[in-house]
């Protein structure tokens, strides 16, 4: 896969961890990218902060909302070649912050998985929307998770238990990518991919009043993103900042 730049982004990538605040998160913003990951041979993992409890446009009892993310994005994850999707317990949905204990949660899923790269929300909120990526469960785990990747994960004297109880040494992450940023610095082609990252997105129905329509605008706005990054006309492309 090439960036913005023609410089190969994945060389020596084998194993990706993305960590998202909702069910669905990864699927609007990324799921091109993840399928291109996957088919690429890179394993990638889901660590969701939430079950999405607070979601949904119906009168779906809210005690059985929990339960119908959970299956709705671990069958959005398969839609894209990933089979390893693992929920944290104790953070609602709506009242996700940043706390040593998220921080030591995400922590132990990067020293657990090993990854070369962590993709995440962004913890900048876009102040030219209210919706979409500027939620603020989004900007307190892109923050939290930028702290587990440092200087959290790479230090064997922060959260000692993780190491004493349960064996997980530090692990140092490469690089991070978020998604949703307000003013993005890599662009990823995803019209190979784009079908998959909508049969992915419609694995949501719980959250997708009207699917179509919602395909639409996708294609459109991710449309926009390509020729921002001077693909050709017709192309699709997810867009990122990463650090490293």
């Amino acid at each position: 896969m090439s960036g913005q730049d023609g410089r190969t982004q994945d060389d020596g990538v084998k194993r990706v961890l993305a960590v998202f605040a909702h069910p669905d998160d990864i699927d609007f913003g990324a799921a091109g990218t993840v399928a291109a990951w996957t088919d690429a041979g890179i394993e990638v993992a889901y660590v969701l902060v939430t079950r999405g409890d607070a979601g949904g446009f119906d009168d779906t009892p809210r005690a059985e909302m929990p339960k119908i993310r959970e299956a709705e994005q671990k069958a959005a994850a398969a839609a894209v070649g990933v089979h390893e999707v693992h929920f944290l317990d104790g953070y609602p949905d709506g009242a996700v912050y940043v706390t040593h204990q998220l921080r030591r949660d995400i922590t132990r899923q990067i020293r657990r998985f090993r990854p070369d790269r962590v993709l995440t929300n962004s913890p900048v909120r876009s102040w030219s929307m209210l919706g979409g990526p500027s939620h603020p469960d989004h900007q307190a785990v892109g923050e939290a998770t930028t702290y587990a990747v440092y200087p959290d994960a790479r230090n064997p004297f922060a959260h000692p238990e993780l190491l004493a109880e349960e064996g997980l040494a530090a692990w140092t992450v490469p690089e991070v990518w978020y998604s949703g940023v307000p003013e993005p610095d890599h662009f990823v082609d995803i019209t190979d991919t784009f079908d998959r990252k909508i049969a992915a997105l419609r694995s949501h129905a719980s959250q997708l009043p009207d699917p179509d329509a919602i395909v639409g605008g996708l294609r459109e706005r991710f449309g926009a993103q390509a020729e921002r990054a001077g693909m050709p006309a017709g192309r699709i492309a997810e867009s990122f900042t990463i650090a490293r």
